[in-house]
């Protein structure tokens, strides 16, 4: 051999570089990178199934006047809301049912002018590590049994519009 320490430069050559790619191979694989529709996709899902409960809730029954969400909300009946919400929300196709949490309130106008807002019903309080979800939808009602039908009986006759408001979070 002419010169031996032209092979040992070229082995510490080629394993430093083997040495750098699996780094950097290991960095770029242990690494995620989330664009901003990755996000949220969870909430999506979760918004999409609590508005489509929702608009399922407040659609009438063939042959009713109204739907069972404007019942519901009219006789101030929370366990008929729990029980129909619950079950339309948590439905799933296996034999597990999914474990999605809700809170409902209604608000609506009185007389004078004010915003009340009464709670409607829920699965369980709301903590604050939550990741709840928004959701709402319009009802239009008459004869809704508010404090305001009695002082003010006129108004519990004419058609009023009422909000109903559900907060959604995962278990």
């Amino acid at each position: 051999m002419v010169n031996s320490e032209g092979q040992l430069f070229t082995i510490e050559g080629i394993a430093a570089a083997l040495i750098l790619l699996v780094t950097v191979y290991l960095v770029m694989n242990a690494t995620s990178i989330y664009t901003a529709g990755d996000t949220h996709i969870n909430d999506m899902q979760l918004e999409v199934i609590g508005s489509d409960a929702l608009k399922m809730m407040n659609t009438p029954v063939v042959g009713a006047n109204m739907s069972p969400l404007v019942t519901i909300v009219q006789n101030d009946d929370g366990a008929a809301f729990y029980t129909i919400f619950n079950n339309t929300l948590n439905n799933r196709t296996g034999s597990q049912s999914d474990k999605i949490q809700f809170m409902a309130n209604v608000s609506y106008v009185r007389q004078d002018g004010t915003v009340n807002t009464t709670p409607l019903n829920s699965s369980r309080p709301i903590y604050g590590g939550e990741h709840a979800v928004h959701i709402s939808q319009w009802i239009i009602t008459e004869n809704r049994q508010y404090p305001d039908c009695f002082a003010y009986p006129n108004y519990c006759k004419t058609k009023h519009a009422a909000l109903v408001e559900v907060l959604l979070w995962r278990d």
